[in-house]
């Protein structure tokens, strides 16, 4: 009777075994399988519920310039070919279009997941394309003026005129919708190893605590606002920012959560470029590719004096940065030449 009860035990104990040995076989392969998978699994979420549900919010979004050129017959499923993009921040308040706080030309290649950033002084002195002062002739001033005068249009008219280069989209945000991005990705890393604090009584007051792990929507506003060190070390923080907020949204929850940060834009946020074809763009960057390795130029020149503070360029500097773009742009520039031109433009 012993010997049967125990065989009966052993017989139990056997098969919990097996139970057990089995579930945990199958936890490791599930984990195994959606660790292989993940990317498939986050992208067919990304095109069958994110996508659909934050299409409507990015159609509102949408404003076309009036020489749209290919911006309305782009292919949306295989994104190859180098396009340019201009990138503003601006104060717009209610309806008034605002300055452009930051000006960023982009030339960006899908194909070696790069893209090159082309910062412009906002105090640089230049014609503006569109506006004419009291005698009729085309008016002078900042640059950034242009949006104040005549939002996107104006300001896409001025860069074109200033570097002789094509621009296919635009895309401007205001501070509201910065902050707003900014907080829903959880807030953003930054390098502040020194306390940045606004001292002259004249500037609006901001201070920001150094070594931080995460910076608020409002804290990031104010990094790349902070303006009393330089013009090229405030571009240069505008370009951190950008590379931070990138790699931020790749985190799998930000990605979850794209229709709620797209959402928080609404008015903040104006493009010419179409729905399809920044879902398209967003998947490729945020989720197939990762984040694009960005060269930066800062275009260089000197300070005046007259009536105001403006910011020459220097023509040198114009020129090489003319040859930069059209290197960047041209479909079959290689890699290394886009390298080259690259360390050859900061030499």
């Amino acid at each position: 009777m012993k010997n049967t009860e125990k065989k009966v035990n052993k017989n139990k104990r056997n098969r919990r075994n097996k139970i057990w040995l089995f579930t945990l076989a199958f936890v490791i392969i599930a984990s195994s399988l959606s660790f292989i998978f993940r990317k498939e699994l986050i992208i067919f979420g990304f095109d069958h519920v994110v996508a659909p549900s934050i299409e409507r919010t990015l159609k509102d979004s949408y404003v076309p310039l009036k020489d749209s050129g290919n911006s309305d017959v782009q292919t949306m499923t295989n994104i190859k070919q180098p396009f340019s993009l201009l990138l503003l921040g601006t104060d717009q308040r209610g309806n008034e279009n605002g300055l452009s706080d930051s000006i960023i030309y982009t030339v960006i290649r899908p194909d070696y997941n790069k893209a090159l950033f082309v910062s412009i002084p906002r105090d640089t002195y230049t014609e503006i394309i569109g506006a004419e002062n009291v005698t009729g002739a085309r008016k002078k001033t900042k640059i950034n003026a242009a949006h104040s005068y005549g939002g996107a249009q104006m300001s896409v008219d001025t860069v074109k005129n200033l570097l002789n280069v094509p621009i296919e989209y635009y895309a401007t945000i205001n501070f509201n919708g910065l902050i707003g991005v900014v907080d829903a990705l959880g807030g953003v890393e930054l390098p502040i190893t020194k306390v940045i604090e606004n001292k002259n009584p004249i500037h609006e007051k901001l201070r920001i605590e150094p070594n931080k792990p995460i910076y608020s929507g409002q804290e990031a506003l104010m990094y790349v606002r902070y303006r009393e060190d330089s013009d090229f070390k405030r571009t240069e923080r505008q370009r951190i920012f950008l590379k931070s907020v990138l790699e931020r949204m790749k985190r799998i929850d930000n990605i979850a959560n794209l229709q709620e940060i797209i959402g928080i834009t609404g008015d903040n946020f104006k493009t010419n470029m179409t729905s399809d074809f920044i879902l398209d763009l967003a998947k490729k960057v945020i989720i197939e590719e990762g984040t694009p390795e960005i060269t930066s130029h800062m275009m260089q020149g000197e300070g005046l004096k007259s009536d105001q503070w403006y910011y020459l360029l220097n023509e040198n500097d114009v020129e090489s940065t003319q040859d930069l773009i059209e290197i960047w742009l041209d479909p079959e520039s290689t890699d290394l030449e886009l390298i080259d031109a690259s360390k050859d433009d900061s030499e």
